[in-house]
């Protein structure tokens, strides 16, 4: 394909309605968000795992002891947002009793995606020295990859990654070989040798469940994407109706939407 063919491909906005609106209504929402936990103590903003500025977590509790933790890595291409946007989603995890944490990391063309990769795996390991018990991951878009990096072989310390209860990439990038044909990649800097690395599709799955979600409007590079990791991976694909790439993750606000109750549950077949 060419270059402005996969450009297209893997544009979101462009495909969704009122686009533009989605960004400052998520980072409104969740500063009230955020706003109400500070009222009740069950937030600890800015929690350092690494030594740079964006090397940080919140970390929200839920009321009375975690049942384990939670965390969500937001998407963005490796380009954009923090964690200040997406807080309100960790609305569904604490009203089932886990803690959740939200990570900021290093954006391209900064840093490169494997650099990336580190400080999510730095990122989950320190919020997992912080809460007990089981760990569930989930992220989307760029999340997903990085979620879905978290659950290859060799990547997080075995004393985490025995303790990975369930990982959900949502909408994630599995293969980011098409990615090397984009006018992206002028910020990632992606070589092929960089793109096969960071493949969860090439790689090898942990012994644990995973499900990959994506939402059925969602471009057909993403439909791709997901299909491409849940059959290498033998693993969980959900396909949920009516949701695209903006609105996939909106489940995670709510604790008994399906999204919430089949992260928490463990994989869907």
């Amino acid at each position: 394909m060419s270059q402005n063919t996969l450009d297209d491909a893997y544009a979101n906005g462009a495909y969704i309605p009122n686009a533009a609106e989605y960004p400052p209504r998520w980072l409104q929402v969740a500063d009230d968000f955020r706003t109400s936990l500070r009222a009740e103590g069950r937030i600890s903003e800015d929690v350092p795992y690494g030594e740079g500025a964006r090397e940080v977590f919140d970390l929200m509790r839920p009321e009375g002891r975690p049942k384990g933790l939670c965390v969500f890595v937001h998407g963005g291409y490796w380009l954009k947002f923090d964690k200040s946007y997406w807080s309100h989603l960790a609305e569904g995890p604490l009203a089932a009793g886990w803690a959740v944490a939200m990570p900021s990391y290093d954006l391209c063309p900064d840093v490169r995606i494997k650099e990336i990769t580190r400080q999510i795996t730095l990122a989950v390991t320190e919020a997992a020295a912080q809460i007990e018990g089981p760990i569930l991951l989930a992220g989307h878009s760029a999340g997903g990859h990085l979620v879905a990096r978290m659950a290859c072989e060799n990547v997080l310390p075995t004393n985490v990654a025995n303790r990975l209860k369930h990982v959900v990439p949502i909408s994630p990038l599995s293969d980011l070989r098409p990615l090397l044909q984009t006018s992206m990649n002028e910020d990632f800097g992606l070589t092929l040798e960089d793109a096969e690395q960071e493949s969860p599709r090439l790689k090898t799955c942990l012994k644990v469940p995973v499900t990959v979600w994506v939402g059925e409007e969602e471009r057909p590079a993403f439909l791709d994407q997901a299909q491409w990791l849940a059959e290498a991976w033998e693993c969980g694909h959900v396909v949920e109706q009516g949701k695209h790439h903006f609105d996939v993750i909106d489940g995670l606000a709510r604790a008994n939407s399906l999204l919430t109750q089949m992260l928490i549950g463990g994989d869907i077949a």
